[in-house]
């Protein structure tokens, strides 16, 4: 699989230390901790038994967890995206995603590319900062729907409100485990704009609580 190019975007706004859920300044142990603690989410024995549409949204979450650790995890790459990016590594850098809702169950969650498409050419660039995180003297009345499909909830999250959109959440697990969830579905989907501070409809899956 080819590697990432470490100053690629996607989505505009999404870096690669919002995936991880880790700040600028984060040090390869924690880099390597946060990687591990989302990927458990999207173990086999987590998603049996899920509908095909979570299998992909997981499949989706893997890889960009993947291509994130790939850049993050390189002293190389990491130096070259930071650089890109324009993020102060001694100073902290830009603030990283902020914590996880209060409700009971939602939390980060994975990301999946279906079809077989290589990480450089699914994220299509997806991790660098754009001019979504500039500031506009004029911001446009409406905003570009992002693709949020196979990320966590608290990345959904800290995306949207870059944004200035809200999002309404629908819960497709009856019984859900305290953990973050994973975008499997929204509404509307790209490229469509919706006015700021409107709402997008996200629906969100965590792995269902273990009955003993």
């Amino acid at each position: 699989m080819p590697r990432p190019d470490p100053a690629a975007a996607t989505e505009p706004g999404i870096t690669w230390y919002d995936i991880l859920g880790v700040l600028p300044g984060a040090s390869p142990e924690r880099i390597q901790q946060a990687y591990e603690a989302k990927a458990s989410l999207l173990r086999p024995d987590m998603i049996s038994g899920a509908s095909p549409k979570v299998i992909t949204a997981a499949s989706r979450a893997q890889e960009i967890l993947d291509a994130a650790r790939r850049v993050l995890g390189d002293p190389v790459n990491r130096k070259r995206y930071d650089e890109a990016a324009g993020f102060q590594r001694d100073g902290g850098g830009l603030a990283g995603t902020g914590g996880l809702p209060s409700d009971p169950g939602w939390g980060p969650s994975d990301f999946s590319f279906a079809g077989g498409l290589s990480v450089q050419s699914a994220l299509g660039g997806l991790m660098a900062v754009t001019d979504w995180l500039a500031p506009h003297p004029r911001p446009s009345r409406r905003v570009p729907v992002p693709d949020l499909r196979g990320l966590f909830y608290a990345v959904c999250l800290e995306v949207t409100g870059r944004m200035g959109l809200a999002i309404t959440a629908v819960r497709l697990t009856e019984h859900p485990m305290p953990v973050d969830g994973l975008v499997v579905d929204q509404s509307p989907l790209p490229p469509a704009k919706l006015p700021r501070t409107d709402a997008l409809t996200v629906r969100v899956w965590h792995p269902p609580r273990r009955v003993r």
